[in-house]
């Protein structure tokens, strides 16, 4: 079936309670760019990517002027040569950054279509037997106080989360420690918790701060240090006695080779939104399993439940402070440390586009 149109937009969206770490500061806004698919039988698929508050129009600008004039006519089926399309299309001025996300926003919309036209949900299309899969609440919460923490936690307790990731990376590390420590003291001493410093600390920083967070028994410490410092992960990982996660400010999968084969890493972390969308995540994915290590994600956890259901080295689904609840029709749901995949055609998810509207950026 051939691309008849393609339709693009960008949204400005509050978060409902302001939010903070180390890197982004204070964060009130995020952004969704997304993107519609047509076709000549009547099909139709959604994609979307998201930003911490910028460069959202510039990703829709990309989507309009550089991918549009190269899809409209070509045959929505044949995804991967799209994709090839579409990378060589950018590659001078992309391979990666906001190059990755409008070629995000684009392969999700085209599976969607894909799967929708097979009337198969996206998580059955892509081979997996079962649409659950274990999930942890991701806060972003490093200048709430003790208090507040804690008060999440329990909410997060009471809405089925059954593991949780908080912020550290203050200035003073022993302000980190005392809030690890409150919240290891919370939830005892089995409970799944992981630590996420955004990539704040030099590499001697994040050892030492490793080494000082391993009485804590964390799951995994995320994002110690700069995404593309290879050597430095590998070093952290060595010396500091913490499983790593990484990988969501990696926007190309050749990039996650590099990670992969450096050792710095135990839980690969792609987003979909902003590594090249669902093709490019199952190849990271793939590039875990071959190294034996389970994959993660990072983010749109509506659309990452389908994937980590269907490969055989999922790890814990990441629900991302930026959630969508407030403008989707079905909100993903969660019981028991469990999120389950919808049962309808495609990824499922059905914006509210009259409640979007007035978030809509020109």
């Amino acid at each position: 079936m051939k691309i008849t149109s393609l339709t693009t937009a960008c949204y400005r969206i509050p978060l409902p309670v302001p939010l903070s770490d180390s890197t982004h500061g204070r964060l009130t806004h995020f952004q969704l760019v997304t993107v519609q698919l047509r076709d000549d039988d009547g099909g139709e698929g959604l994609g979307y990517t998201y930003t911490v508050g910028h460069g959202g129009v510039a990703i829709r600008a990309v989507v309009e002027r550089d991918l549009e004039p190269l899809l409209v006519g070509a045959d929505s089926g044949d995804i991967d040569d799209l994709w090839d399309r579409m990378w060589r299309r950018l590659h001078y001025v992309g391979r990666g950054g906001m190059a990755s996300f409008a070629i995000s926003a684009v392969d999700i919309a085209l599976w969607d279509l894909q799967a929708r036209r097979q009337e198969l949900p996206l998580w059955k299309m892509l081979g997996a037997t079962m649409n659950q899969v274990p999930v942890y609440a991701g806060g972003i919460d490093l200048q709430f106080t003790e208090d507040e923490l804690l008060r999440q936690t329990e909410t997060f307790l009471e809405k089925g989360f059954r593991a949780i990731k908080m912020k550290v990376g203050r200035a003073d590390l022993q302000e980190d420690l005392k809030r690890v420590a409150a919240m290891r003291k919370t939830l005892g001493p089995d409970f799944p918790l992981m630590a996420d410093a955004n990539m704040i600390w030099t590499v001697e920083q994040a050892i030492t701060a490793a080494r000082e967070l391993r009485q804590y028994d964390l799951h995994w410490l995320e994002e110690p240090t700069a995404p593309d410092d290879f050597p430095g992960h590998a070093r952290i990982a060595n010396e500091g006695g913490i499983p790593i996660a990484a990988g969501e400010n990696l926007h190309t999968h050749r990039e996650f080779e590099m990670l992969i084969a450096s050792g710095g890493v135990a839980f690969p972390e792609p987003d979909v939104a902003n590594i090249g969308g669902i093709t490019a995540w199952l190849r990271v994915a793939k590039l875990a399993e071959q190294s034996g290590l389970p994959v993660t994600s990072h983010g749109v956890h509506d659309l990452h439940v389908h994937l980590l259901a269907a490969v055989p080295n999922p790890s814990y689904l990441e629900y991302h402070g930026f959630g969508l609840n407030d403008f989707l029709v079905n909100p993903l749901p969660i019981a028991n440390g469990f999120a389950v995949a919808s049962d309808r055609p495609g990824h499922g998810v059905e914006l509210d586009w009259d409640a979007l509207q007035k978030h809509r950026e020109t």
